[in-house]
């Protein structure tokens, strides 16, 4: 199916999503959209979302249409349109998207290759993440998505200041002054 869509990208919404709710698809694969999601949705006036397998883990995301249009742009302006490789990243990329507008219930089908991509048979969770929402086969989320110390760690890498996530050789930092020189 091809659908043709008016993008509106100078829609300025700051929309986070933030919960871990269960819910149940029925035998068509339909399935509520959490209620506290959907009133945010409804109030930055998003009335269409796009669905496809995250490219990391194995479960679905929605994108609200004006986030799924700003991820969308920010890989294109990354990649050249005359690269054969590139091309072929976007084609995927959006060729495993597609667009759900929730019924006059706040129900979204969830096609049956989504479900099988996300290993998903019945029992859900949504998970709010940022500006989208994960759906996860619920059995998949009955263990942190980390162990607690690695997830510490992580952080702190992350976090403090100090700990170097990258290392240039050109370049150091001055502790008391917190300038940089380059070193030849």
């Amino acid at each position: 199916m091809c659908t043709f869509t008016v993008a509106y990208y100078n829609k300025v919404t700051m929309i986070r999503f933030l919960g871990n709710i269960e819910a149940k698809t029925d035998a068509k694969g339909r399935v509520f959209i959490p209620a506290g999601f959907r009133r945010q949705l409804q109030s930055a006036s998003e009335e269409k979302l796009v669905l496809r397998k995250d490219v990391f883990q194995d479960c679905l995301v929605l994108y609200p249409e004006s986030v799924w249009f700003k991820t969308q742009n920010q890989l294109r302006k990354r990649l050249n349109k005359w690269n054969a490789k590139h091309q072929e990243i976007f084609r995927q990329f959006v060729s495993d998207a597609e667009i759900m507008v929730p019924d006059g219930n706040g129900r979204i089908l969830l096609p049956k290759r989504y479900l099988q991509m996300a290993g998903i048979q019945s029992d859900v969770r949504f998970i709010g993440v940022d500006n989208t929402i994960e759906i996860w086969a619920k059995e998949k989320t009955e263990q942190p998505f980390m162990n607690p110390e690695e997830f510490s760690e992580a952080l702190q890498d992350i976090l403090v200041p100090h700990k170097r996530r990258w290392h240039n050789p050109h370049i150091r930092v001055l502790p008391e002054s917190c300038s940089c020189y380059l070193v030849r």
